[in-house]
């Protein structure tokens, strides 16, 4: 490779780097209160609308006890990433087509890593 090709991957990587979303949680449980709490609870075992989310990252899809989620979404082999949470809060129903899930997306990317720092807390907690 040539060094300027090089010199300017290696520039606008760093600039990149520099100017990502760096995911705030404290944000996230913001926008989730403003934007999902209506149809879901982070309290374990209370399912509303929507299933709680206590404690779902890192867990597969539809497995919230006590809460009748879609076969879709039971046979989407999901596991709650942040890769995958991203994508699906994105557009619920492009990602898992007969979710009953219907929210239409959530388009700005960092709300969405923040939304996803939130939940990602909530496993630690």
């Amino acid at each position: 490779m040539k060094p300027i090709v090089m010199t300017a991957a290696l520039v606008t990587g760093l600039f990149i780097t520099a100017n990502a979303h760096a995911a705030d949680a404290a944000k996230g449980k913001s926008i989730f209160a403003a934007q999902c709490a209506s149809c879901h609870s982070v309290a374990p075992g209370q399912n509303g609308i929507g299933p709680s989310l206590a404690g779902i990252y890192g867990k597969p899809a539809a497995s919230t006890p006590g809460f009748d989620f879609s076969p879709a979404l039971k046979s989407a082999h999901i596991v709650w990433t942040a890769a995958a949470l991203d994508k699906f809060i994105a557009n619920p129903q492009a990602d898992v087509p007969g979710t009953k899930m219907p929210y239409m997306g959530m388009t700005n990317a960092a709300d969405r890593a923040d939304v996803v720092a939130y939940l990602a807390s909530l496993a630690k907690s």
